[in-house]
């Protein structure tokens, strides 16, 4: 599984977002493959009514770690990627 911080635009106003405002966010997928894993980011985004995506940082999140149900227990968006593939989170300010 991979987390990015990734930017993206919103092509209409989205809560204290204004129109063509760039809105950050940190992304999982969970998917083995760097490179199919940043392609499916930016499609995720992109379905999601978000324009010109950019990944910013990639973090490879190690195996053991998927293994530890505390640590799964605590991170909401980590539990729902591994049930359903991937997690989209907006934030206000990276």
């Amino acid at each position: 599984m991979y987390v990015f911080s990734a930017n993206a635009n919103t092509e209409k106003a989205l809560g204290d977002f204004k129109a063509g405002e760039e809105i950050p966010f940190i992304v999982y997928i969970n998917f083995k493959d760097l490179f199919g894993a940043e392609q499916l980011c930016r499609l995720y985004l992109l379905q999601q009514g978000f324009i010109n995506p950019k990944i910013e940082k990639r973090k490879l999140i190690d195996a053991q770690f998927l293994q530890n149900q505390k640590l799964i227990d605590a991170d909401p968006a980590l539990k729902d990627a591994l049930d359903s593939g991937y997690s989209i989170q907006i934030f206000n300010a990276h």
